[in-house]
């Protein structure tokens, strides 16, 4: 599916119906192929903005699955580049693409680092966080943080609701939630519990000093907002 070297359905049917964890290491050697990787015009663009707010020592990408957000980590730090991430498959893909990074497994709720990086990302990954989840992430990120270190992460506009984009994420979110209430163990993977204005909410709770830029290279909607912000998120020195 997707490409020949992507899943299959069975397989991807497989993963759906298997915890987050167990279903992330049987997509691992195919994710890449897959939609669901974070696209190289989100990474570089990513990139580009970041590249103003330097220079980095060390970095760290939450929930790094694969290791596709090194291509905006390893150019910014010249310091140590890490990855986190709970799925053993994923890391194991992560680790092979980038054996001069390194790889930790872990729970992002709880980050088994203190103070250590001055800049960390995550793409992709706040739709696997319950909205009552994302406070104490943003917590944990704060505390890897180095005195004026700075977390960043996409997130794409929601589409307006004459768009096919909204009705294909709304279908999407119904079904997980379908599923979730009828299977056992469940699968968190939503991509309308992000709204902006909560993300903002529980990034200055967390004590981030918040502001948001648009991706201006990724384009706008149709209403002339951006499809994608980069939010920033700053731990005072």
């Amino acid at each position: 599916m997707f490409s020949p070297q992507g899943p299959s359905l069975r397989e991807l049917a497989v993963q759906a119906l298997s915890s987050v964890e167990r279903g992330y290491d049987l997509l691992a050697p195919k994710f890449d192929h897959t939609p669901f990787r974070t696209p190289e015009s989100i990474l570089g663009a990513t990139r580009e903005a970041l590249a103003e707010l330097g220079p980095f020592g060390a970095g760290v990408d939450v929930c790094c699955g694969t290791g596709a957000g090194m291509e905006v980590l390893q150019p910014l730090c010249p310091g140590r580049s890490t990855g986190i991430d709970f799925s053993a498959g994923m890391l194991g893909q992560a680790r092979a693409a980038h054996p001069d990074a390194s790889w930790v497994r872990g729970d992002a709720r709880a980050l088994p680092f203190g103070e250590a990086f001055d800049l960390a990302v995550t793409f992709g990954a706040l739709g696997h966080f319950l909205p009552a989840e994302r406070p104490a992430l943003f917590a944990e990120v704060f505390r890897a943080l180095r005195p004026g270190g700075l977390f960043a992460f996409p997130i794409g506009t929601p589409p307006p609701p004459t768009s096919v984009g909204h009705w294909v994420t709304l279908g999407f979110d119904v079904a997980m939630r379908v599923r979730n209430a009828v299977w056992r163990p469940p699968f968190v993977m939503y991509y309308r519990t992000t709204p902006l204005v909560a993300v903002r909410d529980d990034l200055v709770a967390a004590g981030f000093a918040v502001r948001a830029v648009p991706l201006t290279p990724l384009g706008r909607n149709s209403d002339g907002s951006p499809r994608c912000r980069l939010f920033l998120g700053r731990k005072p020195a």
